[in-house]
């Protein structure tokens, strides 16, 4: 009976794997069709194509435009573009199928005889829905702390070029193209708003809507000062100058805060690997005269 069962459960996933992979290939012809028509250069990788296809569904983008706080994550770690919010979508999507499948087989192989057949898979699609928004909000959060990291190098870059009579944003120009390699978070933040300046859209508002999006103080501080810069044009170098300190002191009690928690680990290391081994070599002998006279 029971393998009838995963005979039936098999053929029921192969079937919905055929089922998906022709609704992806027309999905992908289709697709193909529109860029052959707007003249965009083509790829031949199936494996992007098919999770390209499957993040563009209904399903994806619906998982994804629903939760405000996927959104978020996505903007806060540079993912804006179509292409990479359905690549999100489609491991949304199919990190719970995979673990859902692979419990399923595992535990139909190895483990026949359980009683509750359905608590494993349950707890493992569970697992696989949360692992990427986990994983999002871990990435998100590590590129926050790099952007404030690149601030404070930003900000020396800013006072020298706007001391050598550049405006606010020719400076920002210069800086998107020949820091890549020693702002690279910035930089590409730096280039989506000057993007969106060509376009036709003001500077200020464009950095007033990078700080949303990003939610960095100290980028954050360092866009009102531009602000301030471009309205009236002078004025900001002494905040500049301000700015940097204040974030080298942020720095400086941020690493001390550091070092006294790892003095404070330190420690209990100490006491659990040093201290046994101590005991032993201080009152060891001891132990043994005594275990020898109580012994006569």
């Amino acid at each position: 009976m029971k393998i009838a069962l995963l005979i039936s459960a098999l053929l029921f996933l192969a079937a919905t794997l055929l089922l998906l992979s022709g609704l992806l290939d027309q999905h992908r012809r289709a697709r193909q069709v529109a860029q052959r028509l707007d003249g965009k250069p083509l790829s031949d990788h199936r494996v992007s194509h098919w999770l390209q296809a499957l993040g563009d569904s209904r399903i994806g983008q619906r998982s994804v435009k629903l939760d405000n706080e996927t959104q978020m994550l996505l903007n806060r770690l540079g993912w804006r573009s179509a292409r990479q919010r359905s690549l999100f979508a489609a491991c949304q999507i199919g990190i719970p199928v995979l673990a859902l499948v692979l419990s399923l087989l595992i535990q139909s192989v190895f483990f026949p005889q359980v009683t509750n057949y359905w608590i494993t898979p349950a707890f493992a699609t569970a697992l696989g829905y949360l692992l990427p928004k986990r994983l999002l909000a871990a990435a998100a959060h590590r590129r926050q702390r790099q952007l404030a990291i690149e601030i404070s190098t930003l900000i020396p870059l800013l006072r020298i070029l706007f001391e050598s009579g550049m405006a606010v944003e020719q400076s920002l120009r210069v800086l998107s193209i020949e820091g890549k390699q020693l702002l690279p978070a910035l930089t590409h933040e730096l280039r989506l708003i000057l993007t969106r300046v060509d376009s036709g859209l003001e500077l200020g508002e464009e950095l007033n809507k990078a700080t949303q999006l990003l939610a960095v103080d100290e980028f954050t501080d360092t866009c009102v000062i531009l602000q301030q810069l471009i309205h009236q044009g002078g004025g900001a170098m002494k905040s500049l100058l301000g700015l940097k300190l204040l974030l080298d002191d942020r720095r400086l009690t941020r690493l001390q805060e550091y070092i006294s928690k790892m003095s404070a680990k330190m420690s209990v290391v100490m006491m659990l690997f040093l201290f046994p081994a101590l005991l032993i070599v201080l009152a060891g002998p001891s132990f043994t005269a005594l275990a020898r006279a109580f012994g006569r």
